[in-house]
């Protein structure tokens, strides 16, 4: 029979657990470092690449005669990471405060991202949301950043936002609201009706959730809300803590129609009636389609509706062909942008 803690032992463990964990976090932020400044040091041996052959036999030999003497965990790869490390980041500055929050194995996937908004974008989003690094790595994987937003507005713009994000650790709409939505994990058949996808997203939940980014809360399915003597439902309702305010999703299996906007400008209005509490911002749209043509929305003014229209996939085309789509959107919308301004 075992016998059970007592409150000082248990007190006691506490401590122990708890003086591991932080030992364990001063170890890997100062072998951070160590391996920026190794990387550093290697760089400027070889000319930062200008000595190809060179810098082979000096990494080769280098990490055999460190093998010998300090064991494991010095290979050519890892100097290699070193190397890429103080390459992609330069200020000492970032390498400290990234050091502090996020773990070795994160670092190792931010620094082969190559665009340093982007890489900036994943590091500040692992950093508040808490990812692990397996989150991490699904989220570059599926484009996170090429879906958000936030990709589709100025550089100077995107970098404003990720410094409010650095500095107040604060996410808005542009880095929470994603076009398109990947919803694969549904395991839809090629035909449904929308109560079918509906229903698949409640039976998925959690990875629906994961899908729409942090803060949100389930709220309720086909709300029913009354205006005069007719009744109406909102598909889904959800809360997002992060933002403060209540999100409303319209699910639609055709494309976008110009009718969805009114719809849904009446299920904000009365959700900023007799929903929204003291302190919240007023409630959020998202249309969810299964196409759209981006002129009309553009031409309808739907943000200043507060209303987000999404196309969503229930089956991911090829990578390369979702890269040319979400590149092609990307460019189109900033060179509008450029041409507002």
């Amino acid at each position: 029979m075992t016998v059970p803690f007592q409150p000082f032992e248990q007190d006691i463990i506490a401590l122990i657990s708890q003086a591991r964990q932080r030992a364990a976090v001063a170890v890997n932020s100062e072998l951070t470092l160590l391996y920026w400044h190794v990387g550093k040091r290697i760089n400027q041996e070889v000319l930062e690449g200008e000595r190809a052959e060179y810098g082979k036999q000096v990494i080769s030999q280098l990490a055999k005669r460190l093998t010998t003497q300090f064991g494991r965990g010095w290979s050519k790869q890892q100097l290699r990471h070193c190397m890429k490390f103080a390459d992609s980041i330069k200020d000492a500055d970032i390498v400290s405060a990234l050091r502090r929050q996020l773990s070795w194995t994160h670092i190792k996937a931010l620094i082969y991202i190559d665009d340093p908004l982007k890489r900036d974008f994943y590091a500040q989003m692992a950093i508040t949301e808490g990812w692990s690094t397996r989150t991490l790595d699904q989220r570059i994987g599926s484009m996170l950043f090429e879906r958000t937003a936030i990709s589709k507005k100025p550089d100077e713009t995107i970098r404003a936002e990720l410094s409010t994000l650095r500095g107040q650790g604060k996410l808005n709409e542009s880095l929470l609201l994603k076009d398109p939505y990947l919803l694969d994990f549904l395991d839809l058949n090629d035909r449904y009706l929308e109560k079918d996808l509906e229903d698949a997203i409640l039976r998925d939940i959690e990875n629906f959730l994961l899908e729409m980014g942090a803060g949100f809360t389930f709220v309720a399915r086909q709300k029913r809300i009354q205006i005069d003597e007719d009744d109406f439902y909102i598909d889904l309702l959800f809360y997002n803590r992060k933002l403060k305010r209540l999100v409303a999703i319209d699910l639609k299996t055709e494309k976008f129609k110009h009718a969805h906007k009114s719809q849904m400008e009446l299920y904000l209005r009365w959700l900023q009636k007799y929903e929204q509490e003291e302190g919240e911002l007023p409630p959020l749209g998202i249309i969810l389609c299964s196409s759209k043509k981006q002129e009309q929305i553009e031409l309808l003014e739907l943000d200043k509706s507060g209303i987000h229209v999404a196309e969503y996939l229930t089956v991911l085309p090829p990578l390369e062909v979702l890269k040319q789509k979400l590149h092609q959107a990307t460019e189109v919308a900033r060179l509008r942008l450029a041409q507002d301004s």
